[in-house]
């Protein structure tokens, strides 16, 4: 039961991740990050030094790229200033309509809780209406 547990909270964990950095993929593509593959084996190994999951700053002569590396599937994100402006301001607004989506949420969860409680306390009146002296609830299945 706890390695059926534990592998659960590993694949969702796992899930989560994955779904993490194709949203950032997205973004990056939407932003005007081009995708490029290493053709050489010193790029490959460029790549591969690369901190995952983050954009890297490199200067290149009077030239700044910012690089997001996709080792999983032997490529790179690369952009420029301009790029990487129009990325942050992606996550900026996705963080937002993430953040309006989860109030959005518990305000619907209270609602459904209010709607409960006067639903619950409706049926009490009209049982009491038609009998005083009977006070239980019973539900229909």
């Amino acid at each position: 039961m706890i390695s059926t547990t534990v592998l659960l909270a590993l694949a969702v964990g796992c899930a989560t991740t994955q779904t993490s950095t194709q949203n950032r993929e997205s973004m990056l593509v939407a932003a005007g990050f081009k995708t490029i593959t290493p053709k050489t084996a010193a790029q490959q190994q460029k790549l591969q030094k690369l901190p995952p999951g983050k954009v890297t700053m490199i200067q290149k002569g009077k030239k700044t790229y910012y690089i997001f590396p996709d080792p999983a599937h032997n490529q790179a994100y690369v952009g420029g200033p301009k790029e990487y402006q129009e990325y942050r301001q992606l996550r900026t607004e996705n963080k937002l309509a993430n953040e309006n989506l989860e109030i959005a949420e518990m305000n619907q969860d209270e609602a459904m809780e209010d709607w409960g409680a006067n639903f619950l306390n409706h049926k009490l009146i009209q049982r009491s209406l038609h009998d005083p002296n009977d006070i239980t609830i019973k539900t229909e299945k």
